[in-house]
């Protein structure tokens, strides 16, 4: 039978509309988008299109749209670029981060940290995955120059709060990041409704190219660049703009944003069947997030009585396509960091993240939950040590 793909918060197919709309850009429109030329004004107007289209999808202004390679690169820039901008004027670079945020954001702060007089504050969580507002609070005391909060977490897809903490933070004059990579097209995200001053987002997660994203940096907000070069975006990302990437994270975004709500609906209503036939045929099943607002494309489980890494190779050898947390922990065999902050010492033996996408169907989430009980009775079965 064909292979089961239910890895798709790792990274998602190419949808056919951006394939098409980047396609010109690598044959007849290749100028660079720098020369002053008409191949290069060419390709600079369709990077300026695209920049259009994205802040009109997110309710930005284009100004504010900043195009980067990724979802690493964003979250970088923003944390060590707004700490840059605070230390440069006399300011102290202190950072608070949610312990369950992405790595890029976490590892960021850590490295603010390592700046001249710089600090790193990791807020907790409660069981759920939900961040402690009083931490926040304290944090927000100490007017740090960055307070960063995923919007949809990437191992278990509860979503934070955003508009409330956007709000606190905005009252203390705090300046609030979001890494919104797994949030565009799962949630609504409008910043014409929301006060974040830095947003990040990449094209990868919603059926766009690789190596492609941005940053949204509301006006009167300052960074400074942690790349040196010609200039381009503003100084703050300098070096040759991908004008295909561009064109094509562009479209994706505009189709995620137009799309989000009926395909929210859709990934709760497989995450429901696939959480409820995995409970009926597996003991003992706990959830990560379980009592929290779930985006819907992630589900994420603990199963006791296996090992980790002895379920994830006997899933793949079974033809389903899974993830053990983030693929951006490649090589690590222990509980992520998103389940030590939840759950402390109580981690199960094994967790498994299920994410759904477009092209998902019914009959793979029926498959899958019989592969899954499978596995894990197999695996329970084996003698103590092998």
């Amino acid at each position: 039978m064909n292979p089961i793909y239910l890895d798709h918060a790792a990274t998602t197919p190419m949808r056919p509309e951006v394939r098409d709309a980047m396609a010109p850009y690598w044959t007849e429109h290749f100028g660079n988008p720098g020369s002053t030329h008409r191949f290069g004004r060419r390709a600079q107007a369709a990077v300026e299109e695209a920049r259009a289209t994205v802040a009109e999808a997110l309710g930005a202004h284009r100004r504010e749209i900043v195009f980067v390679r990724g979802g690493t690169e964003s979250d970088n820039l923003a944390l060590l670029g707004r700490a840059g901008a605070v230390a440069a004027t006399g300011g102290v670079p202190r950072v608070a981060v949610c312990a369950t945020d992405h790595k890029a954001v976490l590892e960021a702060g850590h490295a603010v940290a390592r700046l001249g007089g710089g600090t790193c504050t990791d807020l907790p969580v409660d069981a759920a995955g939900r961040l402690d507002p009083g931490a926040l609070d304290a944090a927000l005391a100490d007017g740090p120059a960055c307070v960063s909060v995923m919007w949809v977490n990437n191992e278990t897809g509860v979503v934070q709060p955003i508009p409330e903490i956007a709000a606190r933070c905005a009252d203390a004059g705090v300046v609030l990041h979001t890494d919104a990579v797994q949030a565009l097209g799962k949630v609504r995200v409008r910043l014409d409704e929301v006060p974040v001053g830095l947003l990040s987002i990449t094209g990868h997660k919603i059926r766009g190219p690789k190596s492609t994203g941005a940053l949204f940096v509301r006006d009167g907000v300052r960074l400074e660049s942690r790349i040196f070069g010609g200039g381009q975006e503003g100084g703050l990302r300098p070096g040759t703009l991908d004008t295909a990437g561009i064109v094509g994270f562009a479209t994706a975004v505009r189709l995620a944003a137009l799309e989000q709500a009926s395909h929210r609906a859709r990934m709760l209503e497989l995450r429901d069947g696939l959480l409820g036939r995995l409970r009926a045929r597996i003991p003992d099943l706990r959830v990560l997030g379980e009592g929290a607002e779930a985006a819907g494309h992630v589900l994420n489980v603990g199963i006791s009585g296996v090992s980790g890494e002895l379920l994830m190779v006997s899933l793949d050898m079974e033809g389903l396509a899974v993830s053990g947390g983030s693929a951006c922990a490649s090589g690590s065999t222990g509980p992520s960091h998103v389940v030590s902050a939840m759950w402390g010492d109580d981690v199960p033996d094994a967790t498994i993240r299920f994410s759904f996408g477009a092209d998902t169907t019914e009959d793979e989430i029926e498959r899958a939950s019989e592969i899954t009980s499978r596995v894990v009775a197999r695996l329970r079965a084996l003698p103590v040590g092998v």
